[in-house]
This record gives C-alpha cells, structure tokens and sequence, in this order.
C-alpha cells in the first residue's frame, strides 16, 4: 500500500500551494458573479413579466426518482436546492479544509484577523435583526443577515482594478470561507427538524466507510461519489438538512498527495526514457501497445502527484460556479414587485431586519471584528490599509447565495419568504455599490 508523505513542506511549496488555489479561486468566483447576477436578474424579469406563471410551472414541475427502497418525488425546486446544492456546499466543505490545512486558517495568528472579522460579521447582523424584528414568526430568519457572498464580493474585487492588494483579496476569501463554516453550523443546529435516529446512523455509518477507505488507500473518486450518492439518501430521511453531508464529505477529502510534485521527474523518468527514441533505435522502437503502457505509467504518476482535494475542487469549481449557482439563483431570486408588494415589503420589520442586518451590521461588525484582532497582536495583511478594511466590510453585505438558501430553510409562508428576498436583494444591491465606490476612492493612483 502507497505511503503518504507526511514531510512537511518547504516555504516555497507552502507559498505556491496557497497562493495559486487562491489565485484560480478569485477567477472563477469573479466571472461566476457575473453569471449569477444575470440569472438572478432573469428571475426578477421572468416572475414579474406576463410569462410569471411558465416560472412557477418549471420550478414546481415534479420530478422522481426511484430505487424501489428509496423514492423521492419532489419539484424542480427542491432538485436544485436539496440535491444539487450539496455540490456547492462539498467545494465549500473543500475550500474551509484547504484554509484550514495550507491556508490563511492553517495556524492561529495567521486565523486571527479572518476570524475575528468573521465573527463579528455574523454577530452584529444578528443583533441588529433583533432589534428590527419583533414578530415572533419573522424572527425565525435571524441568521439571514449572518452570510457573505463570495461570488459576488470578489466579483466587485476584481471590478476595482488591479490595484487592490493581494492581501485584501486572500482576507476577504477568508473571512467568507469562515462565514460560511458559521452559516453551516447555523443549518446544522437551528435548522433541523425532529431527527431520524436511525436514518442518521446510517449516515454515519457511511461517513465511516468513506474514512476507512481513505486510509486504506482507495483512490477511486466514483466509489465516493456513490457512497456519499447514499449517504444524502439516508441525510434526507434522517431530518437534518442534506447540504451537512457535502461539508462533511468536503472536509474528508484527502489533501495529501501519495508524493510530491517535486519528485514526478524522478518518479516519472522509467516510463519517458521507454518513450525516448535512442540513436541505434527506429523512432517507432515500441508498438502501440508499449506506448499505450508507458503513457499510462505517466498518467498514473501525475494522477497521485495531485491530491483529490485538489483535483477535485479544480473539477468542480468552474461547474459549480457556471451551473449550479446561478440555477439556484434563478430558482430563488424570483420575487413578485407588484406595487401591492412592494408596499407591504417596506412595511415590514423583517425586510428591514435583514438589508440593516446586512448593511449596516456586517460592516460595523466586520471592521470591529479586524480592530479587535489587531489591538490583540495580529497585523493587516501586507499592503492593505483601514479603509479597504471598510471597502470590504461593505461587500461582506453582499448576502445573495447563502442567505437566500437560509431564507427557503426559515419560512414556508410565501409573503415571510418575499420580505426576507426583498431585503436580501436590496442589501446586496447597495452594499455592492458602496463597497466598490469605497474601495475605488482606497485604491485609486496617488492615495496611500
């Protein structure tokens, strides 16, 4: 059985490690934000035009799906935000374990400031919720207000200009990395109907097999991916809501190689040679066949030079990004604004709970949070000034995946739901604004 290298990793490797992931990271999310935004400006558009009712009928349209000892009929809706999201939320479970072992999470003062800024982020929105909300049912929405959206907050990012520092983009990745790790513990805890005893100890059961198999040195990635196929079944049966089950196969995911990149050449340097045409040789010295093997070899060599957090996120991002999310978006962000609506909307004390939860708490609790930690010892990323700390509190306004997700698991009435999208969408809209106007103001040519 292949040894896994426990060596620790050279500065320079460690660097690279968490500096390319990141940098691939900001692309996909920044150009993902604008796929988003259109999807959810297409369901506004669609649920208010004369068409209204051919959304309604595609999202409530219902679909089955059954194994004879498992069957699920249930709307488009639930598809996309029960099925296809734990997709999204195991790229999720990856990134918080990639932070945790290689990157801004990977020790405690280099956690600090992310941290903190996220805790307080999470905090302040919620207390202001409660202030602002007073009906007993509306309240049940109180961790709205507790997400960042990392899609569209790098997005205004990467809008800015090259001139933001490096720095600022790997806290702000951070900080919602953490948000996101709060958000799940959220839907983990307070979101959870009466529980499955049984269902649920199938599940772990499963997640026990998925570690075994790990340790003995199963590499394939379908054996997972039915396993955990399974483990969701047994998730939704088990009452606790199946999106848990994507983090917690996201954290399993191995983030070792079997070796190092560095020794691929080395590793790799048998099957080339076999491929190298030599002087006293013709250069078709092997058949086909040989070279078929040889490639192979090659393959195989790469293949365990990459761990499967790696290989994974990298194949999954762009779909994830590009597909899932904005399906979501189009499938939530569907608010009616007739003017009956719009004015029952700004009357009610959880609309504005929600967009002051996110625009005025996030950024009073974001930059709170980062003061705390510096007055304790840690420092600012390097190049990043207190007013960019404040560019990007603002953005941490920005709500729109996760918040909305939150908002579906909080309300099964309609008009509770509408008031808490309304808020949602209003927040981020102007948190967005003011997130980039500031940040431009911070960045701009002579400023220091």
């Amino acid at each position: 059985m292949p040894v896994v290298v426990e060596s620790p990793l050279p500065p320079g490797v460690r660097q690279i490690r968490l500096v390319r992931p990141v940098q691939r990271f900001i692309r996909t999310e920044a150009a993902g934000g604008i796929v988003l935004l259109i999807n959810a400006v297409i369901a506004l558009v669609w649920v208010n035009s004369p068409w209204s009712d051919s959304y309604h009928d595609l999202f409530e349209h219902h679909l089955a799906f059954d194994l004879g000892f498992f069957a699920v009929d249930k709307p488009v809706h639930f598809w996309i935000n029960d099925a296809a999201m734990v997709i999204f939320f195991f790229v999720v479970g990856m990134e918080i374990k990639r932070e945790m072992v290689v990157g801004e999470l990977a020790s405690v003062r280099r956690m600090m400031v992310p941290t903190a800024a996220a805790l307080g982020g999470m905090v302040v929105p919620v207390l202001i919720f409660f202030l602002l909300v007073t009906a007993s049912d509306s309240r049940e929405g109180w961790a709205i207000p507790m997400a960042t959206d990392i899609a569209f907050a790098v997005g205004v990012l990467v809008l800015v200009g090259p001139r933001i520092p490096t720095g600022l983009k790997v806290l702000l990745l951070a900080m919602a990395i953490v948000d996101d790790l709060g958000a799940i513990a959220v839907i983990a805890v307070f979101y959870t109907d009466q529980i499955n005893l049984e269902a649920l100890g199938i599940v772990i059961g499963l997640l026990a097999l998925i570690y075994a198999l790990n340790r003995f040195g199963m590499w394939y990635i379908p054996v997972y991916f039915v396993i955990g196929g399974f483990a969701w079944m047994a998730m939704l049966e088990s009452g606790v809501h199946t999106t848990i089950v994507g983090v917690l196969l996201g954290l399993m995911t191995p983030w070792r190689s079997w070796h190092r990149a560095e020794d691929f050449p080395a590793i790799a340097e048998p099957a080339l040679e076999r491929l190298r045409p030599h002087a006293d040789e013709s250069e078709a010295h092997l058949d086909r066949e040989e070279r078929v093997q040889a490639l192979l070899a090659i393959a195989e060599v790469g293949q365990k030079a990459v761990s499967p957090l790696d290989r994974l996120e990298h194949s999954l991002q762009r779909p994830v990004a590009f597909v899932v999310v904005p399906f979501f978006a189009l499938a939530n962000a569907g608010v009616e604004l007739s003017m009956d609506t719009l004015g029952d909307v700004f009357s009610s004390g959880l609309t504005w709970g929600v967009s002051l939860g996110l625009l005025i708490g996030k950024p009073i609790g974001v930059t709170l949070g980062v003061w705390v930690a510096v007055k304790a010892g840690a420092r600012l990323p390097l190049g990043v000034t207190w007013t960019q700390v404040v560019g990007m509190s603002l953005l941490g306004g920005i709500g729109f995946t996760v918040s909305l997700f939150v908002a579906e698991l909080s309300f099964d009435s309609e008009a509770l739901l509408t008031d808490a999208k309304v808020g949602i969408l209003l927040a981020s809209a102007v948190a967005g604004t003011l997130g980039y106007a500031m940040l431009r103001v911070a960045t701009r040519p002579g400023r220091d």
